[in-house]
């Protein structure tokens, strides 16, 4: 009888074809090839069935199939190796994104992402030296600042770079009421006395000289070409900001000014007008074509301010065409004035806007106008296509022509219209 409280285990006998345990071995005492120690673990559920492990036969002279436990570790392959280092920096770029972000939130970046992917840039940006900012640098080492001192103080304007020996083109405007003696900065900073050369206050145009090596004089354009819409820049001084650089366009050609202080002389000139910001300072600055050649002197402006008032830039800027003032430069370097080109004839003034047109109140005897047949009482409609309506527009669009030029006069003598072709000349002075 058990002691242990539970049934007694029924006891199976051997079975023949099956070996016995080994002697001494578990299970030996009862000899059956059934025996299995789980029926002695102490932790047995008594309720559960027994486990009986059958030992299965071994063929003589065969070695059982070797099996690999898929779970046991194994010698690394190549591509476990590489992967190593990849997930490696993966994880650390991703660690140093983390940190970034977070150490841009606490300095107040808020994490914000500022711009778009970087493309290339565009052709205007670039800075080619046809662009304007390559025109602009081109330009600039040849434009100074002129200032000459008078009684009444400092006077200030541009100039620029005519001659490698260091004639200087300004307007007679600048130079007007000082001693003599005058100083350029150029566009470096550095400083230079000058001396005045000539002046013709009529055409607005005045040289002075510098003596300095290594000057570098601009590229003369034809004013002649341009056309109406042109892109231009301004290069000055205005209000003391040296260097300034403007751009526009041409806005008009042939208009034709009469300008001067009270008291002063009148100047004449048939000019290039512009909506390029020019301002106090600009005067006697060059005005450039795209190509970077000067096409003319930037000389004055209209502005809609009261008498005694400082006038500034509303995008009307004259300047005076370069052919007129290359011409007026060159007499004054060669001969220490300049000519003034001559029709040899007067006007009374307009004759309303009925017929348009001046009526010449004189004809000088054997001067151009009397020498093409023109007569007093004839009217002039147009010259060279330009139509005349106010008595400036005669003066100011002849001085545009150098002396032994050839313009072909329209006019009207009675009811009828004719054409002549009359040969300019310069003035007896």
């Amino acid at each position: 009888m058990s002691t242990s409280g539970y049934p007694p285990v029924p006891s199976v006998g051997p079975s023949p074809g099956w070996p016995t345990p080994a002697a001494g071995g578990p299970g030996a005492e009862g000899a059956s090839p059934w025996w299995s120690d789980a029926l002695a673990d102490p932790w047995r559920d008594p309720a559960a069935p027994a486990a009986v492990v059958v030992p299965g036969a071994v063929a003589a002279g065969t070695e059982p199939e070797p099996v690999t436990d898929p779970d046991a570790p194994g010698r690394p392959t190549l591509r476990h190796l590489l992967l190593i280092p990849v997930i490696t920096a993966l994880l650390a770029g991703t660690l140093g994104g983390a940190l970034g972000y977070a150490f841009a939130v606490r300095g107040g970046a808020g994490g914000v992402v500022l711009g778009g992917a970087p493309a290339e840039a565009p052709a205007l940006a670039q800075r080619k030296p046809e662009s304007l900012a390559g025109v602009a640098e081109r330009v600039l080492p040849s434009v100074v600042t002129v200032r000459v001192s008078s009684l009444g103080g400092t006077s200030e304007g541009s100039g620029f770079i005519a001659t490698a020996d260091g004639h200087v083109i300004t307007n007679d405007h600048v130079v007007a009421g000082g001693s003599g003696k005058a100083s350029v900065v150029f566009n470096d900073g550095t400083t230079a006395s000058a001396t005045i050369v000539g002046r013709d206050p009529e055409s607005d145009i005045a040289v002075i000289k510098v003596s300095r090596p290594g000057l570098r004089p601009v590229e003369f354009g034809d004013s002649d070409a341009l056309a109406v819409g042109d892109p231009v820049l301004a290069i000055g001084s205005p209000l003391s900001l040296a260097n300034t650089v403007t751009a526009g366009i041409v806005s008009a050609l042939d208009r034709t000014m009469q300008a001067g202080e009270p008291g002063g002389p009148v100047r004449y000139y048939a000019a290039i007008q512009t909506d390029a910001a020019v301002n106090h300072g600009n005067s006697g600055g060059p005005l450039v074509d795209g190509a970077g050649r000067v096409v003319g002197v930037n000389s004055t402006i209209k502005s809609l301010v009261a008498e005694g008032q400082e006038a500034g830039n509303i995008g009307l800027a004259f300047a005076i065409p370069i052919n007129q003032a290359k011409r007026v430069t060159q007499d004054i370097i060669g001969t220490g004035k300049a000519r003034r080109t001559v029709i040899g004839a007067r006007p009374d003034g307009p004759t309303g806007p009925a017929g348009g047109g001046l009526r010449l109140a004189e004809v000088e005897p054997s001067g151009p106008a009397d020498s093409a047949g023109l007569k007093v009482g004839d009217v002039i409609l147009k010259i060279n296509g330009r139509p005349m309506t106010e008595p400036t527009d005669l003066t100011a669009l002849v001085r545009k022509f150098a002396p032994g030029s050839v313009v072909t006069v329209e006019f009207r003598r009675g009811s009828a219209r004719q054409n002549t072709s009359v040969t300019l000349a310069a003035d007896a002075k």
